[in-house]
This record gives structure tokens, sequence and C-alpha cells, in this order.
């Protein structure tokens, strides 16, 4: 297929991205910061495709078999590439003052995600080999791959905001575990299928819903992580704006009176 097709691939990113922004209207991020952390989620996937290659070579897998498939599955593809959005949240954002609340763990790290799959869905459709092969690919990827990087991203995020400002929850590296084992079931389960001997093709019946429950179910605890979240930073915006109410009022207090506040 040519480059013009395979560039609409990035369309299902965008959405995502404006998605996520308008769950996170009440108090949106600078866009020069989301495009940063975009940016760095859709170059990190240079260094990923060389990592992946190095470690299914120097571990001899052979993504053909069963066992290669899982391997793949957990250790190139999760390990490898939620390590990615990890460093990517990381370095792009983690230290910036624009990171000042808990649903913002979920909006950079998302968009993290969104920037990976942005890229890896335009390299997917670029290798199409047929107009059946490039819509088959595009409707997969738009509905599951493509949000399920957002949303396993999203976990990382979500934990690694609640450690930071509540000092609640596994943190940065229990969300990218959780990250890495939704990842590799959602492959394993794709690549297995792919891989299975011709007497165990009716296994397909049990690991073709798998998915589908990892993107649909991920997506609906997400989305309830990320009530809590604002939730919290209201309560914490409620919080510091009666503080600063309440340090107004005695400022205003008049000096005659001031044995009061002794």
């Amino acid at each position: 297929m040519g480059l013009e097709a395979a560039l609409s691939g990035a369309l299902p990113a965008l959405f995502f991205m404006w998605y996520v922004d308008k769950v996170d209207s009440k108090r949106p991020e600078p866009r020069a910061v989301l495009r940063k952390v975009a940016l760095f989620g859709g170059l990190s996937t240079l260094p990923c495709i060389v990592i992946e290659l190095v470690l299914d070579k120097g571990f001899g897998i052979n993504p053909k078999t069963v066992p290669g498939a899982i391997e793949t599955s957990f250790l190139s593809a999760g390990l490898v590439e939620e390590s990615a959005k990890a460093v990517c949240l990381y370095l792009a954002v983690w230290r910036h003052p624009a990171f000042d609340e808990r649903l913002d763990g979920i909006v950079y790290a998302t968009r993290a995600g969104l920037g990976f799959a942005l890229v890896e869905n335009v390299g997917y459709l670029l290798d199409a080999k047929s107009a059946g092969g490039f819509i088959g690919i595009y409707m997969a990827r738009a509905f599951l791959a493509v949000p399920g990087h957002a949303i396993w991203a999203g976990f990382m995020g979500y934990y690694a905001a609640r450690k930071r400002f509540d000092n609640l929850g596994p943190g940065l590296f229990g969300g990218l575990l959780l990250g890495i084992l939704m990842h590799g079931t959602y492959d394993a389960s794709l690549f297995t299928m792919g891989a299975l001997p011709a007497d165990d093709k009716w296994m397909v019946l049990f690991l073709l819903p798998i998915p589908l429950v990892v993107i649909v179910g991920g997506y609906f605890w997400l989305r309830a992580l990320g009530k809590q979240a604002l939730a919290a930073d209201d309560a914490a915006e409620a919080k510091a704006q009666a503080a600063a109410q309440q340090a107004a009022s005695v400022r205003q207090v008049p000096r005659g009176f001031g044995f009061v506040l002794r």
C-alpha cells in the first residue's frame, strides 16, 4: 500500500488523544508538553525495534512456535515496549511543573503510548500486502492495538502519580508490571493463534476472545481509576482554595483586632 494510505493510520491514535484531552478538559495540560510526550513515544519505537530483534535473536526465540510466541509476547513486546513508555514518561514530563495532579499521570502516560502506537500503526500498514489485508490490519489495530497501547501505559501513569502525590499503590514499577502483563497477554493470545499446529487449531476458539477482554476490561478499569484520580484532584483543589480564602480573610482583619489572632 502507498505511503498516503499508511499515514491514515495516524488517525486512530489522534482520535484517542482527543478523547483523553476531553476527559482532562477541567484542568487541561499545556499543548507543548503533550506534543513533547507524544513525540518521545513515537521516537521510542526505533530503539524498541532494535532491542526486540536483539532479544529474539539472542534468546533464539522462534515466534512461529507456541513457546516462542509466548516468549516474544511478554519479553520482546510487553517488557521492551512498556518500559520504553515508562522512560518516555520520566524523561519528557516527570519533573515538569505541569505534572502536578493525579490525573496527569494517566494523561501523559497515555499520550506516550499513543505516540508509540501512531508510529507503529503506520509501519504495520506500510507492510500490508493487499487492500484486504490493509483494511483488516487497520480495523483490528484501530479498535484493539491502538487503544491498548494507551491503556497499558495509562495504568503505569496512574499508579506512578498516586504514589507521587499520595504515597499510595504500587507506584511506577507496579503499574509498569501490570502494563507488561496485560500487553503480553494480549499479544500472546494473537501470536499463539498463528503458531498453533494444525491439530490444535480448535484452541483458537478459546484464544480469540482474550484480546477483546483485555482491551474492553482494561478500558473500564482505567476509566474507573481516572474518575478516582479526578475526584482526588478536585478535593485537593477545593482544600487549597479554602486554605487560600482563609489566609486572605486573616490578612483582611483590621490591625486593631489583632489580639483576636493571638
